[in-house]
């Protein structure tokens, strides 16, 4: 089973960090996304708790 994108439809870059402010990915993240295979999905996935932290605390 492929593991689905964690776009929320807000697509917002965060400057300073340049991750999107929806979904806390970066922008070769999103691009690469569908080439991406599931394991590397999930290791972009495993990042994204942090992301979101330091985003919300700023």
């Amino acid at each position: 089973m492929t593991i689905a994108s964690p776009c929320v439809k807000i697509c917002l870059l965060d400057a300073e960090r340049r991750y999107c402010t929806g979904c806390y990915r970066t922008v070769q993240e999103i691009a690469g996304w569908a080439r991406m295979s599931d394991a590397e999905r999930e290791q972009v996935l495993t990042l994204l708790p942090d992301r979101q932290s330091r985003l919300t605390a700023a």
